[in-house]
């Protein structure tokens, strides 16, 4: 059986960690998003180059 503090400490841990999962989603998606801009720009500079 856990005591008082050590759940507490448990729910902080957790609560932490779901924090920074958020975060590295976060992350993930703006760095995905960003490759399909510059992929675009790609694209598009090399079928408009004379």
């Amino acid at each position: 059986m856990t005591t008082h503090p050590e759940r507490e400490a448990e729910q902080a841990r957790l609560a932490l960690e779901k924090k920074r999962e958020r975060y590295v989603w976060y992350y993930l998606g703006y760095f995905l998003f960003g490759i399909h801009i510059v992929a675009f720009v790609m694209i598009y500079a090399v079928r408009h180059a004379k």
